[in-house]
């Protein structure tokens, strides 16, 4: 269905993770793969444009493969290794602390949109340098809705080539940190209208165990986390909640404020999922049954309309 194909451009990469929970090495990460993982449970395609080094088997194309993840777009350097990425986490389980990082292949990482993809209709710039991401925008088509993702480390950097790039996008997702960071604003509400004023008609604030709010110029959404009981490894949430946010965005076709509003749902729950096990592992063993479950019970909860019905007259 390229109507409503989705395409992500990101880092694959190995992570070692530290949490109370325990340990985990060599785990299958990556902003792109985690993102790829979650939205494929619900966009008709997803096709994935990343690098990976000679180091990468063969296995773990096998499972984007079986997740029906298009993988064309992989560029393998047969002389470099994979980007590899240490965190430890202490009981403060929204903040990592980076024990090494090898960028490796991903450090020279320009990437080569393969031409089926160059007319994906959705498109998520996964958080990289801005100037990657604008090489990426360089090479699709028109695209009906391309978000973007950044982190401190290019808001520290490479502030004027992310300026740049964020008027050029339709929406930006960042976390409540580097919302203020990038605006200089106070508060989450007065960096969101910022943000909205240097081009993008959406902005989507990663709360961490707070939820997540959705900006427009005429509307303002807030949901809180899924409750969880207990995480296990937050390593990866969102990127998760972002693939379900667009993945869901691209099965309806549709950005509509109503669509979005779902779309948060989704993606909040695909990241209380990916929080319940070390890496990719609680995204591999999922169900589409599990998700629509967890998305009625969250609906519920959250009092959101998913039927686009009032529901105390459903309730009658």
């Amino acid at each position: 269905m390229p109507a409503r194909s989705l395409l992500v451009v990101g880092s694959l990469a190995f992570d070692t993770l530290e949490t109370p929970s325990g340990h985990a090495a060599d785990e299958l990460g990556g902003s792109a793969t985690y993102f790829s993982h979650s939205s494929a449970w619900l966009a008709p395609e997803v096709r994935l444009v990343g690098v990976v080094g000679k180091d990468f088997p063969k296995r773990h194309i096998v499972e984007f493969r079986d997740r029906g993840i298009d993988v064309s777009g992989i560029q393998v350097e047969g002389r470099g290794k994979t980007f590899r990425w240490h965190g430890r986490y202490g009981k403060d389980m929204n903040n990592a602390e980076t024990v090494s990082v090898e960028l490796n292949v991903f450090g020279k990482f320009e990437p080569k949109i393969p031409a089926p993809f160059r007319k994906s209709p959705f498109v998520f710039l996964a958080t990289g340098s801005p100037r990657t991401q604008r090489a990426v925008l360089s090479q699709v088509d028109r695209p009906k809705f391309v978000l973007a993702d950044t982190m401190n480390l290019w808001i520290e950097t490479e502030r004027p080539a992310l300026l740049d790039l964020v008027h050029d996008v339709d929406g930006l997702i960042l976390n409540n940190s580097e919302l203020l960071q990038l605006s200089g604003e106070p508060n989450v509400v007065a960096g969101a209208r910022w943000a909205l004023a240097q081009g993008p008609s959406v902005v989507v604030v990663k709360k961490g165990e707070h939820g997540a709010m959705l900006f427009t110029e005429e509307a303002v959404c807030a949901l809180p986390a899924y409750p969880l009981e207990r995480i296990v490894d937050p390593t990866g949430a969102g990127d998760s909640f972002a693939g379900g946010f667009m993945g869901h965005l691209a099965r309806a076709g549709s950005v509509t404020m109503q669509e979005m509003k779902r779309a948060l749902v989704y993606g909040t729950v695909l990241a209380s999922f990916a929080c319940e096990d070390f890496g990719l592992r609680r995204l591999f063993g999922l169900s589409n049954r599990e998700i629509e479950s967890r998305v009625e019970e969250f609906a519920k909860v959250v009092s959101v309309d998913l039927d686009g019905r009032n529901a105390r007259r459903r309730r009658k």
